[in-house]
Formats: C-alpha cells, structure tokens, sequence
C-alpha cells in the first residue's frame, strides 16, 4: 500500500464512520428527529453497523486500521513505524469530515434542538427542566454527545480505566481473529467480528465514558463541535478532552503487548 492510498483509504474509512456512528447519536437525541429517544441499544448498533461499512470500503485502499489505537497496536506488533503518521493523519481528517456531514445532514435538527429554551435554557426555561439545568454546566454543551464522548462519573482514574480496558478488548480482538491475510489491516470477515465487538463493547463497556476507543473518533468531532457555528451550543469539554486520546493508546500498546507473549 503507497502513502498515498493509505492516507486516502484512512480519511474516507473514517469520514464514513464518523458520519454513520456521529448520525445515530444526532438520531436519537436531536428534537424533530424520528428517531428521538430510541435509546442506548440504537447507538450500540449504530456504531458497530458504522464499524462495519467503513471498513469494507476502506479495506481494499489501507487494510481499514480507522482508529490511531489500531495503527499503534499492529506497529508494536510488527515493529512497522513508517506509516504510523500517514495513517493518524487520515484518520483525523477524516474524523472532521465525517462530524461535519452529520451536521449538514441534521442541520434543520441542530436548529430546532439549539434554540428550544427547554433545552438551553435561558428567559422561557422552566427553572426546573432537567435538560435546561444540564445545558448550562460548564463543560458539555447540550449537543457536545453527538460529537465526542463524556462520563456519567467524572473520575479521572475510573473514566481513564474504563476506555484503556474496552480498547484491549477491541484491539485484542482484531489481533486474534479480524486481521487480514498480511496482517496489516482488517480482513472481510474481521469486518464483521469487530462490528459485534464494538457492540459488545458499547453494551457492556460504555455505560460509563460512551466508550471512545478511539483517539480519531473523539478529538476530531471535538474539535468540530469547537468550530461550528452552532447556536447556544455550549462548551466542548476540553478539560476531558485527552482521557479518550490517551486511554485508547495505552489500551491499544497494552493489548500488543499482550498479543506478542500470549499469541504470537
């Protein structure tokens, strides 16, 4: 694979993973969506179906990596560096890209959703709607979910934990079963196991953070959430911003590591 169809498979893969994973999040919590409240299970299934489409696009062009914890891992177990920065690179782009067509698709929602004073408070607010009250902390904004990722608890040891242990599951499992013949990407079949997996994971393991696992899919839409003139959107939560950055690459080195002594 050249640099090139590397960085480009990277950005599309991920755009597309974004846009699909970022859009069940905007179905189920934007006002005027038909999907609104459809719950947890919609976007534990949303995200693996997400998983699933971009990699067989993005396959063929850069073996699907779609996550800097996925590159890091299979440069750990390989010793290959060379490409670590092409791909990382795409993936976040691509990330951007993908938050910003959720916003396009959805943005009659966005503005409905963002200037309903139930949800954003301010002069009509009831002083007690749950949602006005949760708009106006400091941190998270009232659509900053749709983007990236925020813990029920704010523990900083727990909330690190808890996304360094769903990435060793996920990069686990694509280390065992997902990887394509060369071992440098996920294969046809491993498209489909790691969709249930980041399902499995988002069931059992994304109670507490939202489950990012991945570094690109959460600081890209961040970053996007940060630039889009979106009204009464509130702040995007940097103070959190690098715990579903860092945890994912420990996560990530760790389950290479455990690979190269338990299976290799």
């Amino acid at each position: 694979m050249s640099s090139s169809d590397i960085f480009i498979g990277e950005t599309i893969g991920t755009a597309v993973l974004i846009l699909l994973g970022g859009g069940v999040c905007a179905a189920v919590t934007l006002k005027a969506s038909k999907a609104r409240n459809a719950g947890w299970l919609a976007i534990a299934f949303g995200w693996g179906f997400a998983v699933m489409t971009a990699v067989y696009i993005s396959a063929p062009l850069s073996g699907a990596h779609l996550n800097p914890a996925v590159t890091l891992a299979l440069a750990i177990k390989d010793g290959g560096w060379d490409n670590v920065p092409v791909y990382w690179g795409g993936q976040l782009l691509g990330a951007m890209i993908g938050a910003t067509l959720v916003w396009v698709a959805y943005y009659g929602q966005f503005q409905a959703h963002l200037t309903d004073r139930e949800i954003v408070g301010g002069p009509g607010a009831q002083a007690t709607s749950a949602k006005a009250v949760e708009a106006q902390e400091k941190g998270a904004g009232p659509v900053l979910g749709i983007f990236s990722t925020g813990p029920e608890v704010r523990n900083v040891v727990q909330n690190l934990a808890t996304e360094i242990i769903g990435t060793v599951v996920l990069i686990l499992a694509i280390l065992t079963q997902g990887l394509n013949g060369n071992g440098d990407g996920l294969g046809t079949l491993g498209a489909l196991i790691t969709a249930f997996v980041v399902v499995s994971i988002g069931l059992s393991l994304g109670g507490p953070t939202g489950y990012a696992i991945n570094p690109a899919r959460d600081l890209g839409p961040r970053i996007v959430h940060a630039l889009l003139p979106l009204p009464n959107k509130g702040g995007s939560d940097w103070s959190y911003a690098w715990i579903p950055v860092v945890g994912p690459l420990i996560g990530g080195a760790i389950a290479a590591g455990i690979y190269n002594v338990a299976f290799a």
